[in-house]
């Protein structure tokens, strides 16, 4: 395990009521000089994947990827990294309907405002309205899903659903189908058609 992975798990559990010990010695010593703070590992699978493609290693750059179980989590997390406690920088992605938590959060924590892109529904949509629902399924089908996704498409209430909000349900209906997407639909992307949220996000660290 790498130590950026040993910083993010001191900091999970630092969260979840653990000591802060750990977390603020593996600070001091990598060092880490910022956080991305997303909703959940699909993100931040779109986020490496972005990364690579563009030739980065975040670790290596000292920014750790941290995936926090959910936008409800913000204001334990930014009160813990940010300036109150580790005083590092704080960016990441943000659902539109999930703002007023990160906005509270924040405020809260008293972690300022940090430097969050908001996507228009999450991450996934904006994934599958960059590439269009051609490529998406031409993605599914490179991964072996297609007939799975078509019989999903058949279920009686996803008939007259359009096409971009079907493929935005079937990514969530198998555990770790939108993690694997996650990583597939960024690797898809022509290069100047990634969303603007996530393009904006690495451009910023």
């Amino acid at each position: 395990m790498s130590d950026m992975n040993l910083f993010r798990n001191a900091v999970i559990a630092w969260a979840a009521g653990g000591p802060p010990g750990p977390a603020c010695d593996l600070a001091a010593r990598l060092p880490v000089r910022a956080v991305v703070l997303l909703e959940g590992p699909s993100d931040a699978a779109a986020v490496d994947a972005l990364a690579g493609r563009r030739g980065r290693d975040l670790e290596d750059e000292g920014v750790c990827v941290l995936p926090m179980g959910g936008a409800m989590s913000v204001g334990r997390f930014t009160a813990l990294l940010g300036p109150p406690g580790l005083d590092l920088r704080l960016t990441g992605l943000c659902d539109e309907a999930e703002l007023p938590y990160y906005t509270r959060g924040l405020e809260r924590s008293g972690a300022g405002q940090g430097e969050f892109f908001v996507c228009s529904a999450d991450l996934e949509d904006e994934l599958i309205r960059a590439l269009g629902v051609l490529r998406t399924e031409e993605a599914v089908r490179a991964e072996g899903d297609l007939r799975a996704l078509r019989t999903f498409q058949r279920q009686p209430a996803q008939l007259g659903r359009p096409p971009e909000r079907q493929l935005r349900r079937f990514l969530g209906t198998k555990k770790g189908r939108k993690i694997q997407y996650g990583r597939v639909l960024v690797e898809a992307l022509d290069a100047d058609r990634v969303p603007a949220p996530l393009d904006a996000l690495l451009t910023a660290l």
